[in-house]
């Protein structure tokens, strides 16, 4: 084991200028650690950035965070239009009615720097990439220095960091930063401050706290560190009940709408009964459809299946369920989108920790390497891959024309947009997502040549053009996006 970092009982050392500076925190591997995060947060902002100015980026749910985000800079509640008005729940929606993220207030201050999307996708970059630091200095006590940086290489490269970037922004880029210092801490004996890290994890999401309760599991394997596994599981279990039940319906959401086991129960007490009176049928359901057998095995090989030794697995194991058992929600147990970067911090910490079991003769000295090699392997596989390709960075024809569609619209007004031109739009209008029913806005954009998010089909798209057209009038029209006025004032956009 190494010491705490940055370390306790370094000298200072003196400037010609007179100023005092504390050495340790000049040590050449502290500096390197922290370039390296400085200098993966860059790429993972090109990567972002790049995407958004090619109109990569889609509304949903890019501006859906960016308008709450902007709320919250004002100091006001993080009220989503683009999202109310889809779902049903009107212009003034408040987005804890979807889901409980109150952690995307830290990023407000950031708004008063940059008022726009493209600060939520350089945020999501520096968070997901400073990440490294507590995770080199866990791995740096356990696997020492050659270790650290291989852990960190491995972490930089890993496919749920780079699917977290490609799919916009999402609250669940605080979640490795977070767990890799609570464990830091944890493992440097600092267990209150390792507690207190908890409050800001729960943040991050109604069922964070199962990711919680799961470190609590992990503890009830130790034996001196049993006493406090119920300082993880209470709370954590706890807040996500709380989070759900009653935080989510107090602003005006249904509780149960992202219940997605209702093949196997219709509430918690008939999913627990059904797991002991049925078992089969839980274990089932985990590996229905295969893609599920398939999403986990892709967690665990980067990792060459050395998770399996370590009892932190535990730590990932509430969260994977609570996907996998999931009869509902196809996203939730694919390989896309953010939702595996949640548990990435865990399968790191088991991975670092199963090696540091293996029975082979110095297995500290052969395994990072072999977790860099496998991290390589699958990059080419990965959305970081797009960064090496000269076409990525090439702005279509039909972007320009949806820059140019957006251009139209005048400040402050309220727009029915397509989702791929929302994020042009959402730091100087009131955006909404045009999904063929009549929200009534006085300015739409419309795409007749491209299938956007939420059409099934492209003839389904034209129709609702179509519809749109009968009542509004075109200003503009390129590439297959048009502007249009609609000058139907019925009720308020709902």
């Amino acid at each position: 084991m190494g010491r705490s970092w940055p370390y306790a009982g370094a000298a200072p050392c003196q400037t010609t200028s007179g100023v005092v500076i504390t050495s340790r925190f000049l040590r050449p591997e502290r500096v390197g650690i922290l370039c390296f995060a400085v200098g993966t947060a860059v790429v993972y902002a090109v990567l972002a950035l790049v995407r958004f100015e090619t109109g990569r980026t889609r509304s949903w749910d890019l501006v859906i965070f960016d308008q709450a985000v902007r709320a919250y800079s004002g100091f006001g509640a993080p009220i989503t239009p683009i999202k109310g008005v889809r779902a049903g729940y009107g212009i003034d929606y408040n987005l804890l009615a979807d889901h409980v993220s109150p952690i995307i207030a830290a990023l407000g201050p950031l708004y008063w720097i940059h008022d726009g999307p493209e600060t939520l996708l350089v945020a999501q970059g520096l968070l997901l990439a400073f990440a490294v630091i507590p995770l080199w200095v866990v791995a740096r006590r356990i696997l020492g220095t050659v270790g650290a940086w291989c852990a960190a290489v491995a972490y930089s490269i890993a496919w749920p960091v780079a699917e977290a970037l490609w799919v916009d922004f999402h609250e669940t880029a605080f979640a490795p930063l977070l767990y890799f210092w609570m464990f830091e801490r944890w493992q440097a004996g600092r267990r209150l401050q390792a507690l207190a890290l908890c409050l800001p994890i729960l943040l991050i999401k109604e069922d964070a706290g199962l990711l919680v309760a799961g470190f609590g599991l992990y503890l009830l394997t130790r034996r001196g560190d049993r006493r406090w596994a119920a300082a993880f599981i209470v709370p954590g279990l706890g807040w996500a009940v709380f989070a759900s039940r009653v935080v989510v319906p107090h602003f005006g959401g249904n509780p149960d709408y992202y219940w997605g086991y209702g093949g196997l129960a219709d509430s918690f007490s008939g999913l627990a009964l059904r797991a002991v009176t049925h078992p089969w049928d839980i274990a089932a359901t985990l590996v229905t459809p295969s893609t599920k057998v398939w999403t986990i095995l892709l967690l665990l090989l980067p990792f060459l299946l050395v998770p399996l030794r370590s009892p932190h697995l535990l730590a990932a194991l509430p969260l994977l369920a609570e996907r996998m058992l999931s009869d509902r929600w196809p996203n939730w147990w694919s390989t896309d989108f953010h939702y595996n970067v949640f548990i990435l911090a865990p399968l790191f910490l088991a991975a670092i920790d199963g090696a540091s079991r293996l029975p082979a003769l110095r297995a500290e000295r052969w395994w990072p390497p072999a977790l860099v090699a496998a991290s390589l392997a699958f990059l080419p596989t990965t959305p970081f891959a797009h960064l090496v390709s000269p076409s990525f960075y090439r702005t279509p024809p039909h972007t320009t024309a949806a820059k140019q569609a957006a251009a139209r619209i005048p400040d402050g007004a309220t727009v029915d947009a397509v989702s791929s031109v929302g994020p042009f739009l959402s730091s100087r209008a009131r955006v909404l997502l045009w999904d063929g029913a009549p929200h009534y806005a006085p300015w739409a954009i419309i795409d007749t040549s491209r299938l956007q998010t939420p059409f099934p089909t492209l003839p389904d798209q034209r129709k609702a053009a179509a519809d749109l057209l009968s009542r509004c009038t075109p200003v503009w029209q390129q590439d297959g996006y048009q502007v249009l006025t609609c000058r139907t004032p019925p009720p308020a956009p709902k």
